[in-house]
């Protein structure tokens, strides 16, 4: 038999001084509610309670063990209700990671916010490039850009970012803007050799052309934000994502060109691992993400939207 269900049925037969009140009560028989006390004594070796026609006491044996049973199961029905409490109130250590420009950029401000609504949440970024396994290294979501690899976790998209091709007004002043894609092999282009074809800048025009440009220039690096800061200061063109220079765009630190040639989108995502019952701090964050980038995102501002 099961010994919490028994201490159970001993608690409440001690209490109500009747073991039909009891299984009543518990929704059992009689005469289960009997076996489940004798079970008890049996496994203990000691009789609990002292049973008459008329009435039912406890022992001294059964004085002490109820006293140890109510305070087991309080701190049973208490541990139960704490850990329900963590599907229903946002509360404990969240830990996320994220991409550097990203997390320093967008996460860190948009935690900052969430932790003014939800105060019992405590928030642990961990912020470096590269994917992280989420599972292995036990942690509650992690932001992904671009095309995600196959894998067992749950994705959840944020926000699409497009990119654009953009300078300095300085360096537009000096050099003219391209007025088609064609124009940028008399450029410098900054190149991101994080990605890949990292001296490839593919274009699809308003007519839905594609057309690949192979660009150069006199700077190249494997992050965003020595190129950003290079176009900022005029040093060449860049394209990059509306996530890391929307703000620049929004206060004409650069400028964007091409507008009517589309290049690839990023996509943002969270994801988590799979969980039946997805935590209250988990779905609560999600869902605060999603609405600060949803419809469009606030780093869309400079478009006017």
């Amino acid at each position: 038999m099961d010994k919490l269900t028994s201490m159970r049925v001993f608690a409440r037969v001690a209490q109500s001084g009747s073991f039909a009140a009891a299984a009543k009560e518990l929704g059992v028989s009689r005469a289960m509610a009997t076996k489940h006390v004798m079970y008890l004594e049996n496994s203990l070796g000691v009789r609990l309670l002292n049973r008459t026609t008329r009435r039912i006491s406890l022992t001294e044996a059964g004085v002490a063990y109820l006293e140890r049973c109510l305070q087991i199961l309080e701190d049973i029905e208490e541990t139960e209700l704490s850990v329900a409490q963590l599907h229903t109130e946002p509360q404990g250590l969240l830990r996320i990671s994220t991409p550097p420009f990203f997390g320093t950029f967008h996460l860190a401000p948009t935690v900052a916010a969430y932790m003014q609504q939800y105060p019992k949440v405590r928030v642990d970024i961990d912020i470096r490039g590269g994917v992280v396994d989420v599972v292995a290294e036990g942690l509650d979501l992690a932001i992904r850009l671009g095309e995600l690899p196959d894998s067992s976790l749950i994705a959840r998209k944020l926000a699409s970012s497009p990119r654009v091709v953009c300078g300095a007004p300085d360096y537009f002043e000096k050099h003219g803007r391209p007025r088609e894609p064609q124009d940028l092999r008399s450029h410098n282009c900054l190149v991101n050799w994080g990605f890949e074809p990292h001296d490839q800048w593919r274009f699809t025009g308003p007519d839905g052309e594609v057309s690949t440009i192979r660009v150069s220039g006199t700077l190249q690096a494997n992050t965003a934000d020595p190129l950003r800061l290079a176009a900022i200061h005029g040093a060449g063109l860049v394209v990059l994502p509306t996530y890391i220079v929307g703000q620049d765009l929004s206060k004409g630190r650069l400028e964007a060109v091409l507008q009517d040639h589309e290049l690839p989108a990023m996509d943002i995502y969270a994801v988590y691992p799979h969980r039946r019952h997805l935590s209250a701090k988990v779905r609560t964050f999600l869902d605060f993400l999603v609405e600060r980038l949803h419809p469009i995102p606030y780093w869309e501002g400079w478009r006017g939207v």
